[in-house]
């Protein structure tokens, strides 16, 4: 397995992020309490930030000065509760305490439908103003009130925003739509990946349009760390099962979260304990249980050190793990934890160096958080890493499709999150030769449309990761990367099917827009900056985008879209690969791009064979000739047929 990452961004040190300013707040906290006074707040800003903080500071000030009589606090699991616990806030600058009346934190434990009543009597009673709660409590309860008016003068906060939904089987998402339409409700909705899993949006173009959106990017987050430095992304691609490649991807001496596969993925061998087992005899020998902390000490087979593990895979003891886990007060206090579904949202071990993650995860968002485990600020860490083990398939397999599939999202995944981590650009039209850009993050576009209308311009302002996330997830996006189209197809093609499906509304030339925007984002992010002197001593900037070489005021938008904005994608494919099975993608690909008949099939097999013997050479599908291509994809689709045939006579 190569050790070379995907993606390695570098950061500055400044501090700026955690450092606090008079009110006690941080850059990010103070940037939302600038919007106190919206009634509708939507807040993106990356794990760690300090977004429970920036809660507290405005609905504090709505208690105090904006006529809201109660506040409610609704995060997706009770875990999370603890992040919104009495907090001081007097102390650092502030005017009030956050305080919450034991009453009313719903997070405790205690039956749910308890906590259902318990919430509907806190919108009529008058000892309590803040109120904390799941998700599923503020769902059933909604479904018990009758008049949405009850949430009359009542700021409703949403944390993890990204678990509701627009679509109409969505209790919470149509609960919301309905708040906001039917009573004088206040919402502040926060999310640290504005990404979902599936299609549906968070919510419908003409609600999100009412919120004022508050963005802290990845960037600013890390850029402003004072220990941070530097953070990666690297594949590890293996055959077989995955524990015997597993010594290969692991560095024990790094603090690690090591994610095995669900029970019901290609990846994991189905027996979740065993796995654990072998993952214990590739960190070393374990010496001890430690009976009140349920902790194992392993010899670390590298260098003889004990390292403190944590399973919480294992379902025994797992309440004693979780207690330790919740007190660890320094970095000797834990070196590794495995897990299957826990230890991702709302988890939080600062000390976290490297997230070691088995299988490709299904939902950006879930990539997002785990992410966000490793990329807080620590003075035991210059670096983070994120590493994917997944699973290659096999030359000899004829059914790869799958295998394909999650290599594909992994790699355009490890991109879109090099697009959130590095710095803002903005991009303008360059209007004549010897115009300057007026900020630092500027690049001037000759050619490049400007934005027409005010819906445009807000797509491309607040909207664009969120474009970007759809584009590479997108199906046909991801068989034109494997396919290695060319730049015409995926910018002129692919991209605008994908922003005219997200955006219906859009009119012909606001697609173009749009798709212009987001593919020349995409290219100049990928793009390296290289300064060179001329004879005279002056500095002129280059940018290396694909293969070439362009000078930074010479950038034009014809140029930019002759460049496949994910090369990259199958570039690290094609690195990391071996060509025998990048064969098998292709023919795999092929296989699928026209939909035959089994008479046409038979009839292109005898064209294809006169073909050859005519021209003593293969239809091509590079071809200007259409029956020529047709008989080449006839030919891979037969080449799949026999080779699933052959799997299955074996």
């Amino acid at each position: 397995m190569q050790n070379k990452n995907v993606v390695e961004v570098n950061y500055h040190q400044t501090g700026k992020s955690t450092n606090t300013n008079e009110l006690g707040m941080r850059e990010m906290q103070a940037r939302v309490y600038q919007h106190r006074k919206s009634k509708y707040i939507l807040v993106k800003a990356p794990p760690a930030s300090g977004k429970s903080r920036a809660l507290m500071f405005v609905a504090l000030d709505k208690l105090a000065n904006q006529g809201i009589k109660k506040v409610i606090v609704a995060v997706p699991e009770r875990s999370i509760g603890s992040s919104f616990k009495n907090t001081d806030l007097v102390k650092y600058g502030f005017y009030e305490d956050w305080r919450v009346n034991p009453k009313y934190d719903l997070t405790l434990n205690g039956g749910s439908e308890s906590k259902v009543q318990r919430l509907k009597e806190f919108l009529k009673a008058d000892d309590g103003r803040i109120l904390v709660c799941t998700h599923a409590t503020l769902r059933f309860a909604y479904q018990e009130i009758a008049d949405d008016h009850q949430f009359d003068n009542v700021m409703i906060a949403i944390d993890e925003f990204h678990h509701v939904s627009s679509d109409e089987s969505s209790v919470l998402g149509d609960a919301l739509r309905n708040i906001m339409h039917n009573s004088s409700a206040h919402v502040l909705a926060m999310t640290g990946s504005y990404f979902r899993g599936d299609s549906a949006p968070i919510l419908t173009p003409e609600d999100e349009q009412q919120f004022d959106k508050v963005t802290y990017t990845y960037y600013e987050q890390l850029d402003g760390y004072k220990y941070l430095k530097s953070f990666g992304i690297d594949y590890k691609f293996y055959q077989g099962r995955y524990t015997d490649a597993l010594d290969q991807a692991l560095d024990t001496s790094k603090k690690t979260i090591i994610h095995i596969p669900s029970v019901n993925s290609s990846e994991s061998t189905k027996d979740k304990y065993d796995e654990v087992d072998r993952i214990f005899d590739v960190i070393g020998d374990v010496d001890h249980q430690d009976p009140e902390t349920g902790i194992y000490y392993i010899k670390s087979k590298h260098d003889g050190k004990f390292l403190k593990v944590a399973d919480l895979v294992n379902e025994d003891g797992r309440e004693k793990v979780q207690e330790y886990l919740r007190t660890l007060s320094g970095p000797d206090d834990l070196d590794i934890i495995v897990a299957l579904g826990m230890a991702k949202e709302g988890f939080d071990w600062p000390w976290a160096e490297q997230a070691l993650t088995i299988g490709y995860r299904h939902s950006l968002t879930e990539i997002v958080q785990i992410i966000g485990r490793v990329t807080r600020d620590s003075s035991n860490k210059t670096h983070a890493q994120f590493t994917n083990m997944i699973e290659q398939p096999d030359a000899k397999d004829g059914d790869v499709q799958y295998a394909v599939n999650q290599i594909l999202k992994a790699i355009t995944a490890s991109l879109l999150m090099e697009q959130v981590l590095a710095p803002e650009i903005h991009l303008k039209r360059r209007r004549h030769k010897d115009e300057r850009p007026t900020g630092d993050a500027d690049i001037l576009i000759r050619g490049l449309k400007e934005p027409s209308t005010k819906r445009v311009q807000s797509i491309i302002e607040n909207d664009l990761p969120d474009l970007k996330a759809a584009i590479l997830q997108d199906d046909s996006v991801k068989q034109g990367i494997a396919a290695n189209v060319d730049a015409e197809v995926m910018n002129k093609e692919l991209v605008p099917k994908v922003v005219m499906t997200r955006y219906p509304d859009l009119s012909n030339d606001e697609i173009e827009q749009v798709s212009q925007y987001a593919i020349a984002d995409t290219v100049l992010r990928h793009a390296k900056v290289e300064t060179t002197k001329d004879s005279n001593g002056n500095s002129n900037q280059f940018l290396r985008m694909a293969d070439k070489f362009i000078n930074v005021d010479q950038l034009d938008i014809n140029l930019i879209e002759s460049i496949n904005p994910f090369q990259r994608a199958y570039d690290v494919m094609s690195r990391d690969i071996d060509s025998e099975t990048l064969r098998v993608i292709e023919r795999s690909i092929d296989a699928h791009k026209y939909d035959f008949t089994d008479d046409e099939l038979v009839q292109l097999y005898k064209n294809a064979k006169l073909f050859v013997m005519k021209t003593g050479q293969r239809p091509s599908k590079e071809s200007n000739n259409e029956e020529e291509v047709r008989m080449a994809y006839a030919l891979a689709k037969i080449a799949d047929l026999r080779a699933r045939r052959g799997q299955t006579d074996e």
